[in-house]
């Protein structure tokens, strides 16, 4: 806590001195207040501080906060007073004409820094956390109840006007069996890990109804004795899914939900179907995002300068997605809701209850994303529709490319029809966060950017503890990324001291650009070197490199072939096949448990995958930090 109160100190003098006024009374505060409320005060306290001056910036006049008093005949906190004083008048509490820009990146980085940390949280707020779940899901169903037929016939109405083109595919991909499954490298509910999720051997009624598993469990059909062990289970039978929590602030924690190595299999196969459909549209490519933050955030630039957008939040966004309105989207095309419904699970294991879901998924499903994505979008039109009193063309949709844009949970809608926006999902179930929601003043958030009137008012976070030593990899790795975000924010102060701290910790500390994989300080002047690549001839410096290998999992036999099959149909080299598995025909070839394949398809599967993939697969369960000669640019 000490580091992190020495942190504090650097980064408000810095600051300080920027802005032209003092921080000596705010360091005193700040002491005498860890002293007394730990390391919450800073991690809870000054981040709740930090949000409602958010608000006042988009209200344009400071409030009421109970964890600060303003000063005696003023309308000014007397916490960070001075950086205050250059943003809001002192005695009206009025935004100024022309506030401070750097005295409010200053607010915002003094009190939210701390704010995300990955800190465990006590065992009452993770109680919290697991009864909010079960509040939420009570939430879902009252919604529910409350929805009548006029209000989803207009959102099915909606959504197929949105989404038709691209349902009308999956509905077809999904009826000549061109799906491509894949597992993904997480925890599963029934503790499968890496490579032994390829010998998975429960599947169930359900996805048997849709996805036969001798098209999908087994290389061809020469491998069909291994489905005799398979456990088909009842939908009354079904593992469900096990929520869990991990950490994300020390208020609270991020509720996640496991899926069984089944589901998660089969969701990946929709989730790749929808990807490769959705950007064939050229208008949905242009409204919501799945890998690309960027456009959401020059959006929230603009609408900070223009006003002409808003930048939405909500809160508990996909919990609060209901199954009814996702099979409402879905109606019309048979195949595709079959399938959807089929790889949902239905049950949740929360606290030792098991709970039946109204919402469609949390997230842990590979489909949790795209379809609060589009239920997202679909809302947001029906409220521009509710607000213009017509009904919407496709035609109409195109005219709200450049104010319209959804990416998971952050959105940007237009300031016109705002309030008729947030009317219809609140409608319909979802919860704006009004908090972390502006659109009133010149203050926008989006996807990780914060701007004030076209400026770039972004802070730097912490997300671990500053490293006590050299094998704390984790946090070795984070403190050098956090100086050198600094570096790019202009507190070139705190970095020369962050530097010789982080000297102390790792001998070697080059400078290299930002791409570099070597642990070193970036700087503007470029990079250096110690010596060239014998061969190569490319530059190469001597310092510490992040390792994490995966565990060791050795993959074999059918399950081996499986996996070459499936990274090969997913990298699009089976064109002309109606399905990856059925690549090998019966009678091919001899040799192998039950037949064997062409050395030809080793010889494929082998280049297209990582040479130890069928030996070491799984997500790394430790990181360390090696020393090595490598390059300074990447």
């Amino acid at each position: 806590m000490k580091s992190l109160m020495s942190l504090w100190s650097l980064l408000a003098e810095e600051s300080a001195d920027r802005c032209c006024t003092s921080a000596t009374r705010d360091l005193n505060t700040v002491t005498r207040r860890v002293e007394h409320e730990g390391l919450s005060f800073l991690t809870i306290t000054l981040p709740d501080f930090g949000k409602a001056i958010q608000k006042w910036l988009d209200q344009g006049q400071v409030g009421i906060h109970s964890a600060f008093r303003k000063e005696r005949g003023g309308s000014l906190p007397l916490f960070l007073g001075g950086f205050f004083n250059r943003v809001f008048d002192r005695s009206s509490g009025l935004l100024l004409d022309e506030p401070c820009h750097d005295s409010i990146l200053a607010l915002r980085q003094l009190t939210l820094m701390f704010g995300k940390m990955q800190l465990e949280c006590s065992p009452a707020r993770q109680a919290a956390a697991r009864r909010g779940y079960i509040k939420c899901e009570q939430d879902v169903r009252h919604f529910d109840s409350e929805l009548n037929e006029r209000d989803l016939e207009e959102f099915r109405v909606m959504s197929e006007l949105l989404f038709g083109p691209v349902f009308e595919r999956m509905n077809r991909e999904i009826y000549f069996n061109r799906l491509v499954p894949q597992h993904g490298p997480g925890s599963t509910a029934d503790r499968l890990l890496g490579n032994q999720k390829f010998n998975q051997q429960t599947w169930t009624r359900r996805l048997e109804s849709v996805f036969p598993a001798r098209n999908h469990l087994i290389p061809n059909w020469l491998y069909t004795p291994v489905l005799d062990k398979l456990n088909i289970l009842e939908p009354g039978e079904e593992q469900p899914v096990k929520v869990t929590l991990v950490p994300k602030t020390l208020k609270t924690p991020r509720v996640i939900a496991m899926e069984p190595t089944c589901m998660q299999y089969m969701q990946q196969a929709l989730l790749s179907s929808f990807i490769s459909n959705f950007e064939r549209d050229r208008l949905l490519t242009k409204l919501i995002g799945f890998d690309d933050q960027l456009p959401n955030q020059e959006l929230a630039r603009r609408g900070s300068i223009d006003n002409r957008t808003a930048t939405l939040d909500l809160s508990d966004a996909s919990d609060r997605v209901s199954n009814q309105l996702v099979r409402t989207m879905l109606n019309r095309w048979p195949f595709l809701e079959k399938a959807v419904d089929a790889t949902r699970s239905r049950r949740a294991v929360v606290g030792g209850k098991t709970l039946r879901l109204a919402k469609y998924a949390s997230m842990g499903s590979a489909l949790c994303f795209p379809m609060e994505a589009m239920v997202f979008t679909t809302l947001i039109f029906m409220g521009i529709q509710r607000s213009l009193n017509t009904s919407l063309s496709r035609r109409d949709v195109k005219r709200f490319v450049g104010s319209v844009r959804v990416y998971g949970d952050d959105l940007i809608v237009p300031v016109d029809h705002v309030l008729s926006v947030v009317q219809t999902l609140e409608h319909f179930g979802a919860r704006v966060g009004l908090g972390k929601s502006f659109w009133t003043g010149k203050f926008r958030e989006s996807c990780g950017k914060e701007y004030y009137a076209g400026t770039d008012v972004s802070i730097v976070r912490v997300r671990y503890p500053l490293p006590t030593r050299q094998l704390d990899a984790t946090e070795v790795g984070s403190m050098v990324s956090f100086r050198n975000q600094l570096h790019r924010s202009g507190y070139w102060k705190t970095c020369r001291v962050l530097d010789e701290r982080i000297e102390r910790k790792i001998k070697f500390f080059p400078t290299v650009l930002s791409t570099s994989p070597v642990l070193g300080r970036v700087s503007s002047l470029g990079y250096t070197y110690e010596r060239m690549h014998p061969r190569l001839h490319s530059p190469l410096v001597r310092g510490y490199v992040v390792e994490a290998k995966p565990p060791s999992d050795l993959l074999e036999g059918a399950g081996a072939l499986l996996k070459c099959l499936l990274k090969l149909g997913k990298a699009g080299q089976l064109d002309g096949f109606n399905h990856p598995f059925h690549w090998l025909a019966p009678g091919a070839s001899v040799g192998g448990p039950f037949g064997t394949y062409h050395d030809a398809t080793l010889r494929l599967a082998s280049a297209a995958v990582d040479e130890q993939h069928l030996e070491r697969s799984g997500r790394p369960q430790r990181v360390s930090i090696k020393l090595r000669w490598n390059s300074p640019t990447g």
